[in-house]
């Protein structure tokens, strides 16, 4: 194996793992410190965004402002600040809220079957067979995480499902929206403005300033991981991986958040995960397996 490609599977690995850590942080901010999503939220996007511009300030001021000098394209780079970044971090986070770190992200990993379903009714054409299997996978793992194999009740707060599936359909966004800025413009320019903006935006809502957190050591050192290490470092390792292999297997790598985010809420936090909601995350992860090779059996490899 070559060493680009041992780099790019290492920085695939570690972005996805920060992710799952500062989920577990979050749960424990949100349940043990009394700190809420919306303040977290605001100040993860303001500050990780703030320093993401700043990096590509430094390393190419050009190129960091060139969005702004086409009209349509700042307009689309302000939409999708709001409807893309902005609603994914916020959905995220709340689904840890209202649920449990572990349970939230391995939802938003159904978010291959949320654009499976955009796709086949935006074109009109019935499924490929492994989008169905996809889907049939997605559908069987959801209800076994959800209700813990107990089909009649909900294992987790009705609420925490809700931001969880909403965080499904905002990451679909998420990744959908922004391909055509990302090529033209790239990931950090991109990243960090937007992130920015809907720190702003979210601050002038939430007042971060007004609610701060009472001050203990655990409450802001755990903020400072989430919003350095599992925010700012975790993005820019994630996309640095894409400069060395396929965005697809990247993608099939990012399983090692909901993997993280599982590990460390059993081992600290406490949180049951049977025999039912582990099959139930297989096949959830399994779908993003599934499309990753799909799709890769239509890409060159990367030179």
């Amino acid at each position: 194996m070559q060493k680009p490609r041992i780099k790019g599977i290492g920085l695939a690995i570690l972005g996805p793992l920060l992710w799952g850590i500062s989920g577990t942080i979050a749960q424990f901010l949100f349940t043990s410190k009394n700190v809420s999503a919306d303040w977290l939220v605001s100040v993860r996007m303001l500050v990780s965004g703030l320093l993401l511009v700043l990096f590509g300030l430094i390393t190419g001021a050009k190129a960091s402002l060139a969005v702004w000098h086409n009209r349509v394209d700042a307009l689309k780079l302000i939409f999708f600040s709001f409807v893309g970044m902005a609603a994914s971090q916020y959905t995220y986070f709340k689904a840890i809220e209202f649920g449990n770190a572990a349970t939230a992200t391995i939802l938003q990993f159904l978010s291959p079957a949320v654009i499976i379903i955009y796709l086949m009714f935006r074109t009109r054409s019935l499924p490929r067979r492994i989008d169905v299997i996809s889907l049939i996978m997605a559908l069987s793992g959801t209800i076994l995480l959800v209700t813990h194999g107990r089909l009649t009740t909900l294992a987790i707060p009705l609420q925490g499902l809700l931001w969880g599936l909403g965080t499904a359909v905002t990451a679909s966004i998420y990744t959908l929206l922004p391909g055509k800025l990302l090529r033209k413009y790239g990931s950090i320019p991109i990243v960090g403005w937007s992130m920015l903006i809907g720190g702003v935006s979210f601050s002038c809502f939430y007042q971060v300033w007004a609610e701060m957190p009472a001050f203990s050591w655990q409450t802001y050192s755990g903020v400072t991981f989430v919003v350095i290490f599992g925010t700012m470092l975790a993005y820019l390792f994630y996309l640095q991986s894409l400069s060395y292999i396929q965005p697809t297997t990247a993608i099939v790598l990012g399983s090692f958040e909901p993997l993280s985010a599982t590990t460390l809420s059993i081992l600290l936090l406490g949180i049951s995960f049977g025999l039912p909601e582990t099959i139930g995350g297989i096949l959830i992860l399994g779908t993003v397996g599934l499309q990753s090779w799909a799709a890769m059996q239509t890409q060159a490899p990367v030179s």
